[in-house]
C-alpha cells in the first residue's frame, strides 16, 4: 500500500495556492487543508491598521497552522496544504518586523514560540513554490475581489517576494518551483498536466496514488 504523503503549496498573496491545492488534491485524491481567510477575525482589521493588529494576526495564523500541520502528520491520509507554517514566520511576521509594523519585543516572542513548535513538526514530503511577479499578483488579487485585499500596496508584495526568495534559497527539503507568470493551470489543461508530471517526477513513486 502507498504511504500517506504530505504536500504543501507556498507562495505570495494571489499566487494561486488555493486553486492549485484543490486541483492537485482532486487529481491525486489528497485531502486539502485550506488557509483560513473568510473566518479570520483579524484579517480585515489588519489591513486597516497593520501596526495595531500585526501580532494578533500572526499568532492566529501560527496557532491554526500548527494545529493543521500536527493533524496532517498524524493522519493516515495523504494531504495537500494551502500555505505552510514556515511562511508565517519566514515571510509575513518577519516582514512586519522589517517594516516596523511589529515591535522587536513582539517579534522576538513570536519567533521563540515558532522555534518551539518546529521541534515537534515534520516537514512536508514536498513543498511546491508558486513563484510569481508582483504584476501577476496584483492582477490575481484584483480578479478575486476580496474587499480586505483592495488596500494591498505594490511595495508590500515586493517585500514579501524578496523574503520568499530568501527563504526558498535556504529551504533544505524536497522542493518544486513553478514559474507561474506564464502558466494558467486553472484554464489550460496542458499547463495543469505539466505540473502533475513535475509532481510525479519530484515525488518518489512509492508515495503516489494512482490517479
Amino acid at each position: 500500500m502507498p504511504q500517506p504523503i504530505f504536500v504543501a503549496v507556498a507562495g505570495n498573496i494571489g499566487a494561486g495556492k488555493s486553486s492549485l491545492a484543490k486541483m492537485l488534491g482532486d487529481y491525486f485524491h489528497w485531502k486539502p487543508y485550506f488557509e483560513s481567510v473568510d473566518d479570520n477575525p483579524y484579517l480585515a482589521d489588519f489591513y486597516q491598521d497593520m501596526e495595531r493588529w500585526a501580532f494578533h494576526l500572526q499568532i492566529y495564523f501560527l496557532s491554526n497552522r500548527f494545529k493543521a500541520h500536527k493533524q496532517i502528520v498524524e493522519s493516515n491520509e495523504s494531504v495537500i496544504q494551502d500555505r505552510t507554517i514556515y511562511e508565517d514566520a519566514e515571510i509575513f511576521a518577519r516582514n512586519l518586523f522589517n517594516i516596523r509594523k511589529m515591535s522587536e519585543r513582539d517579534f522576538s516572542n513570536y519567533v521563540s514560540l515558532f522555534n518551539v513548535m518546529m521541534e515537534y513538526l515534520k516537514p512536508p514530503d514536498l513543498l511546491i513554490y508558486l513563484r510569481a511577479s508582483v504584476d501577476m499578483l496584483l492582477t490575481q488579487i484584483a480578479r478575486r475581489g476580496r474587499d480586505f485585499e483592495r488596500g494591498i500596496e505594490r511595495s508590500y508584495l515586493e517585500q514579501l517576494n524578496t523574503l520568499y526568495e530568501n527563504w526558498i534559497q535556504r529551504y533544505k527539503h524536497r522542493l518544486l518551483i513553478i514559474e507561474s507568470d506564464n502558466v494558467d493551470f486553472v484554464n489550460r489543461h496542458e499547463d495543469f498536466d505539466a505540473i502533475v508530471a513535475q509532481v510525479k517526477t519530484t515525488l518518489p513513486q512509492m508515495f503516489l496514488f494512482d490517479a
